[in-house]
């Protein structure tokens, strides 16, 4: 049986852990060539090598999404590889928290240059290549329907205390899809979004034993408190927090063909969850 993404070309940023590794690997599994980008060379490196020891494709581009040439470079790697480019997962992201009144200025901008302003560079770089691709394909007579699928959070839809910065980025990235799906539509791409709610990583583990991670070159504190932890899964309606694979499973519904008429929309993946 044919795999529904045989040959398709996929960017998918913050691939090397958590989430955007499970979103990769189940691209890859339905035959989607994977680039794997991570902060760090090595975790990029181990999704890289466990979707070629699955029989799949992929090629690292590790690196900060927030450095100014990631952009060029990220979707430089898909076309340079592979010649092409069918599916953008803007995935990557952390959390770096506080109440407004003692946020600072770079907290504030560190979540939305991750957050926000990444994905705006990526989709930029990428829009030549594509409006390049959809011409030669109209010219040769072939319908091809391209996705792109941002990650947001219920955060970004109904704020969440403590989360000013991080809340705002991903109401703006609802923004960016709605919008992108009506600029983009002519071109043959479905632009849509995925909002979490509580998903199970080492970012959104017990911060009694998670600590901080290095990050982007600063030392943030990462893991929620656990008795926070245990009032937010008892909201849940199915009683509990999703895996990376349920998170993957949602983006993958936006990337197959059985969603080709469906753009502009945001889809919660949050156990039921509808407000925090």
């Amino acid at each position: 049986m044919t795999r529904k993404l045989e040959g398709k070309v996929a960017l998918v940023s913050g691939s090397g852990r958590g989430i955007g590794r499970a979103i990769a690997l189940k691209l890859a599994s339905e035959g989607a060539r994977i680039v794997v980008n991570d902060l760090d060379a090595e975790p990029a490196g181990e999704t890289v090598a466990a979707i070629r020891e699955a029989g799949g494709e992929a090629v690292a581009c590790p690196g900060s999404v927030t450095a100014p040439d990631f952009a060029e470079r990220f979707v430089g790697t898909a076309t340079q590889t592979w010649g092409g480019l069918d599916i953008i997962v803007n995935n990557a992201g952390y959390t770096w928290d506080n109440v407004i009144q003692k946020m600072s200025d770079e907290q504030w901008y560190a979540m939305i240059d991750c957050h926000l302003t990444a994905p705006f560079r990526i989709l930029r770089a990428a829009q030549p290549v594509i409006r390049a691709l959809a011409k030669a394909e109209t010219e040769a007579g072939r319908r091809v329907v391209r996705k792109v699928v941002n990650i947001s959070s219920v955060a970004g839809l109904f704020g969440n205390a403590g989360q000013v910065n991080y809340s705002a980025a991903k109401a703006g990235v609802t923004g960016v899809t709605k919008t992108l799906a009506k600029e983009w539509g002519r071109l043959g791409v479905t632009v849509n979004c995925v909002a979490y709610g509580l998903i199970r990583t080492r970012l959104t583990g017990n911060a009694a034993d998670q600590g901080t991670e290095r990050i982007d070159g600063r030392d943030i504190k990462v893991g929620v408190n656990p008795d926070l932890l245990a009032a937010m899964e008892r909201t849940i309606p199915l009683g509990r927090g999703g895996t990376p694979e349920e998170a993957a499973g949602a983006v993958y519904l936006f990337c197959i063909p059985e969603s080709d008429y469906v753009s502009g929309e945001t889809l919660l993946c949050s156990g039921g969850l509808t407000g925090i």
